[in-house]
């Protein structure tokens, strides 16, 4: 620096040779000025970068391109011939960590992330009917009867194809088994849905095999997890029951619209059907709502109503139906979103405990994570005596859906199943532990995430805000203000430079 200064300053000297002393010292304080304030400039952005640095391990999350979210063709390609997922899903979940999963397809994953049994078994037993049915078609040298679905040539094909054209027969036949008190129409036998015939004992060996494949798992299937604490709870009355029945019609006729573009078939029902809802679960004081709106309601109270009976030392509980509605928008049948549902709560049903065990656990995470993080900011919440971090009940409560957009919500969600279908199939420390730059998944990816967003307005926090209810007010006006990508990066930097402290 100081050598491009000298060079500046002779170059000027020698240009106006021996006499004019007051034009050198003129051009010697410019040149001084220019190289001082160059020098000033570059020693600032050095301390900026040293600073920005400085105790903190950047993640690969945060340092490379943020890839697509996963595509049906990466979704099929996951799967082994049998309808098993390939190496235990671990390049699935990998994917589905760094860009979530495609729209099209949510249908498909989610019960997958969120560890609906019944789905896989049925992926499994579709492939195996079509299989059968394949061997069928070629010793009728009937190759190619499309009434029989694509792909289904006798030739090795991919699961994922043959599951795709096998699974409208097979829905069709389970869904005539469901109770119509759910709100699903019986469904007759047409000649198309026969087309591929199949002896009946054979089609009941294969459901059977299944069925005892899995007898061992059949009663975590069916029940919620329940704590010990929970068991010695007084049983539930017919009076909690019709009180949770006025609090979920309420909360279902005030549900808001934003969820309508993401599912064209639901926002385009028509008046009949939703009348008909609407009246099969006995919804009142609906006539402002428009026909899809009072069709979402009323599958928002036959949904939270089944769940209510399923678990009721939880019930119902307002919040519930935030975490709700993105399912009934993804699902189009009732009875795959009380299932996706129902896997769902066995994480947040502890968010809706009346003694707040589990909220109160997951504050006490959050508040360690900032201490561990931001000693400084951790000091400031202690002085307003804030550092039980109850600012961010909300956000714990109904997991971000008030802070984030419709599909910046499913996005975090989608994130945050993955982390816990890893740790579900056993392959957390397996696949991520031995890689320390990395973020391995964690139950508590959500908390990070939080952390995260309070560590962003650090400066705002300590510099304005005196009291807690300011700080409160700031978390409840993040909605629409967050970046729920570059979010999900700070919190895989606090997982990875946290996690062991963390626990």
């Amino acid at each position: 620096m100081w050598g491009w200064v000298q060079r500046v300053v002779s170059s000027l000297g020698g240009g106006v040779g021996g006499g004019g002393g007051s034009g050198i010292e003129s051009r010697w304080d410019v040149s001084v000025a220019v190289g001082v304030t160059a020098m000033a400039g570059v020693a600032l952005a050095a301390a900026i970068i040293i600073t920005s640095r400085r105790g903190s391990i950047r993640s690969p999350w945060s340092r490379r391109k943020r890839k697509h979210a996963l595509s049906r063709q990466q979704w099929n390609s996951f799967f082994n011939p049998d309808g098993t997922l390939r190496d235990r899903g671990v390049k699935m979940f990998k994917k589905i960590r760094s860009g979530g999963v495609d729209p099209s397809i949510r249908a498909e994953v989610w019960p997958f992330l969120l560890g609906v049994k019944e789905y896989e078994k049925l992926r499994r037993l579709c492939c195996k009917l079509v299989e059968r049915c394949a061997k069928q078609l070629k010793e009728m040298g009937e190759v190619g009867n499309a009434e029989c679905g694509t792909g289904l040539d006798g030739s090795e094909s991919s699961s994922s194809e043959n599951f795709s054209s096998a699974r409208p027969s097979l829905s069709t036949e389970r869904d005539g088994m469901v109770d119509s008190a759910a709100g699903l129409p019986q469904n007759e036998e047409t000649p198309e849905s026969n087309s591929c015939h199949i002896e009946e004992d054979e089609e009941t060996i294969l459901i059977t095999s299944l069925a005892r494949a899995d007898e061992e798992n059949s009663q975590e299937a069916t029940r919620p997890d329940l704590d010990d604490t929970d068991t010695h709870k007084p049983k539930k009355t017919a009076e909690d029951f019709e009180t949770w029945q006025r609090i979920i019609r309420l909360d279902a006729i005030r549900a808001n619209d934003e969820w309508i573009k993401y599912s064209k078939t639901q926002a385009s029902v028509s008046e009949d059907a939703a009348q008909q809802a609407a009246i099969a679960v006995r919804l009142k004081d609906y006539e402002h709502l428009e026909s899809c709106r009072i069709y979402h309601a009323a599958r928002l109270v036959a949904v939270l109503e089944a769940y209510a009976i399923y678990d009721p030392e939880i019930g119902y509980c307002q919040g519930m139906s935030d975490l709700l509605t993105p399912i009934l928008t993804v699902m189009d049948k009732d009875d795959e979103a009380f299932w996706c549902f129902v896997g769902f709560m066995k994480k947040a049903r502890h968010n809706f405990r009346l003694d707040e065990v589990g909220i109160r656990r997951q504050l006490s995470i959050v508040s360690k994570i900032i201490k561990c993080k931001d000693t400084h900011l951790f000091r400031h919440l202690e002085k307003l005596q804030a550092e039980d971090c109850f600012f961010v009940y909300r956000m714990v409560v109904v997991m971000f859906r008030r802070e984030l957009t419709f599909e910046q919500t499913v996005c975090l969600w989608e994130v945050m199943w993955a982390d816990q279908a890893a740790i579900r199939a056993g392959i957390g420390k397996s696949a991520w532990g031995r890689i320390r730059s990395q973020a391995p998944p964690t139950d508590d990816l959500l908390l990070y995430a939080i952390a995260a967003s309070v560590l962003q307005r650090r400066k705002l926090i300590i510099e304005k805000y005196s009291s807690m209810d300011e700080i409160i007010r700031e978390c409840n006006s993040m909605a629409g203000h967050l970046d729920v990508w570059k979010l999900l990066d700070d919190a895989h930097d606090l997982v990875v430079t946290l996690h062991d402290k963390i626990g």
